[in-house]
Parts: structure tokens; sequence; C-alpha cells
């Protein structure tokens, strides 16, 4: 009788917090290492000694090959990546593809083994007062769980001076430094937003970038366009049917495009691409990961509801589809945006205009010499850059080789910087 009341009672704690927990703990990473923070001014005018600062976070796996998404604040400026799985084994990655603006990033272990992925719900139905669950490496211990409710939708939170969050999920659920990056799940496991903020000093107070606009962004991260430089020319999204849940319809194919060539048309639906199923646009990049030009990949549509299959031949890139500004990441290692006019104003200075650092590649020339992300460049050589037009003059001048080392003008806050910056392949004078 007492052994069948300690069952009975077993199953009584096994809520269903308990069991979602159960099933998607394996799927979160714990994300950890240094992060230098350059101080002073930009070299050769002078730069303090590098400060290292250890930082975490936490990572939901999105692919069994071992893709993860967290924030990118959390593995910027970070080498070595170093990630905790589940079970302990300890592995390195490597950043795959990040958009500072939306504070998203993909990074990749690479391991011998299947990786278990988290599941992915949505986050267009979600409702004040439902139960969520946190899983992240909150003030570096390993998977810490926390609950609570969603508490408001659609904030708008500023971080500093950079960084702005929009539509946010805010959630009760204990959000501590360390969990940035890491799922929250809704109570059936299915992960509903990506935490990313904390409020310093208030308790009860967390954010979450919703999971719709994540994967969107992911999606974009991860795309052969960006990744491998290859073409397919669909623009699909997420539309299950009653017939089939498990679907994409396209949206568009451009007309001169591999997938024009093979006879997909706007309406056709895909339910498998690869050996994947084809839930979400993401999907169809993800199976294209590591595809190269030449390479083929079979594809399901449902027409009429019969099945049918193609096999997708991938090109490379036109020209006129690579990013304009691809070139100014190649050669120096920089992300630039444009600023308006009303905003350089408040800089106070006698420049007319400049660009706002939003990346800086680990490791480039503009990354050797101090130049941060928030750094607003105004000046190359002697030409001013207010548009990426202006960069793209510059680099594509015939003396472009012998203007190295090639001097650059930032702004930082109100302090203007002088700098000396070698370009690779360029001839130094």
């Amino acid at each position: 009788m007492a052994c069948c009341s300690a069952a009975v009672a077993g199953e009584l704690r096994r809520t269903a917090i308990v069991e979602a927990v159960e099933r998607v703990r394996t799927s979160v990473v714990n994300i950890h290492g240094e992060k230098t923070l350059a101080e002073g001014e930009v070299p050769p005018a002078g730069m303090d000694s590098d400060r290292r600062v250890n930082g975490m976070g936490t990572g939901a796996i999105i692919d069994p090959r071992g893709y993860i998404i967290t924030n990118h604040h959390v593995v910027d400026g970070v080498d070595p990546i170093n990630v905790t799985l589940a079970d302990g084994e300890e592995c390195v990655a490597k950043l795959v593809s990040h958009d500072p603006d939306t504070d998203l990033a993909i990074i990749k272990i690479d391991v011998s083994k299947t990786l278990p992925v988290t599941p992915i719900g949505t986050s267009r139905d979600l409702m004040a007062g439902e139960t969520v669950i946190a899983i992240g490496n909150a003030f570096g211990y390993e998977h810490t769980i926390t609950r609570g409710i969603v508490s408001a939708l659609h904030r708008t939170v500023q971080v500093g001076d950079n960084q702005k969050y929009e539509d946010l999920i805010q959630t009760d659920a204990s959000i501590n430094p360390g969990n940035s990056g890491g799922p929250l799940f809704n109570i059936d496991g299915e992960m509903i937003g990506i935490n990313v903020a904390v409020r310093v000093g208030a308790q009860g107070i967390g954010f979450a970038i919703p999971v719709d606009k994540a994967m969107q962004i992911a999606c974009e991260l991860i795309s052969a366009k960006r990744l491998q430089s290859v073409w397919h020319g669909l623009v699909v999204e997420s539309e299950p049917s009653q017939h089939n849940p498990a679907a994409l319809v396209v949206r568009s194919c451009d007309s001169d495009s591999p997938a024009a060539a093979l006879g997909l048309e706007v309406g056709d639906r895909i339910t498998r691409v690869g050996s994947l199923d084809a839930r979400r646009p993401m999907d169809l990049e993800r199976a294209l990961l590591g595809k190269h030009a030449g390479d083929e990949i079979e594809i399901v549509l449902d027409r009429e509801k019969a099945e049918s299959k193609l096999h997708l031949k991938l090109v490379d890139l036109p020209a006129h589809l690579k990013p304009n500004d691809e070139p100014i990441w190649e050669l120096l290692g920089l992300r630039l945006k444009p600023i308006s006019g009303d905003d350089f104003r408040r800089y106070q200075t006698r420049y007319r205009g400049g660009l706002n650092v939003v990346a800086v590649r680990s490791g480039s020339p503009a990354a050797r010499q101090g130049i941060r992300r928030g750094d607003v460049l105004v000046g190359m050589h002697i030409w001013e850059t207010i548009t990426l037009e202006n960069v793209s003059y510059i680099l594509n001048r015939p003396d472009f080789a012998s203007l190295s080392p090639l001097k650059f003008y930032i702004l930082r806050g109100n302090e203007t910087f002088l700098g000396h910056m070698s370009v690779a392949g360029a001839k130094t004078r």
C-alpha cells in the first residue's frame, strides 16, 4: 500500500512543467569564454592594454549538426567560444553569422553525434498570464530552470546608446545574467522566445525576442545566399493546411532562377527539402547548409494532393544580387549603416555625416586598429564617408592598393580619432 501511495505521489509531482523540462533540457547549451574589451584611443594614437572579462550565456540547438542560436552580445568578441552540452561535453564553437541590430547570432559546434533540436513553437498566439519556462546559464549555474508567466507583450526596451529591442515578450520568470541567448518555453515545451535582457536592479522583469521574429532572422543568417553565395530564387512562408500540416508555400520565384527553370510556381506547396520536413522557411535554408553551386537537393511538392519530386540545382549568386557592402566586409571587416542627418547632428561635429559601425569582424584590419561597434566612420584618406557608395568609391579606385596603410577618421562619443589600417592585398608605401 505504501508503495502504491509513493507511486501516486510521484505522479502528482510530475507536473506539466517537469515533463516539459525533461523533454527539452538536452537541447539547451551553456556558452562561456573570455571577451577582450579594448580601452582608450584607436591605435596608433595609443590604446591602453586590453582587458579580459568572463562572458557567459545560453543557446538553443536549432539543427542536429550543431547549429545553435544565441544572442550576438553573448559571443561578440569572445575567443574561443566554449560550449557545454547538457551531458557535460565541452566543445569549441565558431561564429557562423550574426546580426548586431537584432542581437542574434548563429554559432556551430563540430560533434560526432546527432544533437537534440529545440522544439520550436510560435509567438503568434501568446496569452498574457500563460506559464513560461526559462532554461539557462544563470550566473554561471548551468541549466538553471525558472518559471513564470507572460507578463506583457510588445514591449520596447532601450539598452545603452546602441541597442534597442522592440516587440519583446515580458516575463516574470527569473532572467539573470547568463540567461541571455537561451530559450523561453511554453508549458508544452515549445520555444516561444529567446531571452535577451534583464532590467538591472529590477525583480520579476525579464524580456525575450518572440520566436517567430527570431526564426525569421535565423533564416536570413543561415541562408545559402549569405553563407555559401549560392542561389535558388525562392521566397517561401509557412502555410500549413488541413491536408498537410507541414508545408511551405511559394510566395515568389525569380524568373531566371534555378527554381523557375525547374518549374516551381507561386502557390506551390513544399512539404520536404532533402531529409527535412518543410515547416518554416528556416527549414529550406537548413537543408541547404553546406551546399555549393552545382549541388542538387530533392524538393517534394504537394500539388492538388499529389506528391511530386523535383531536384533543385544550386548556382552561384548573380553579381547583381550580392550585397553592396560585401567588399567593405571582406577588405576592412566592417558592417556600416547610414546615419540620418537628424541623428548625426547630435554629435555636434564639423563633419557633414558618417556611417555607424554595426559590426566588426574578429581579426580584421578594422578590429586590429581598435574600431568598435558604435563608432562612426566619418572619413577615409582624403574623402568623407557619408554613404556606403562613398566607401565603395574609395575601395574601387585604381590606386587603392597604393593607399595602404589606409588613413581613417572615426567619432566615438564627442571625440574624433585618427588611425591607419593595413588592408590585405594592398601595397604598403
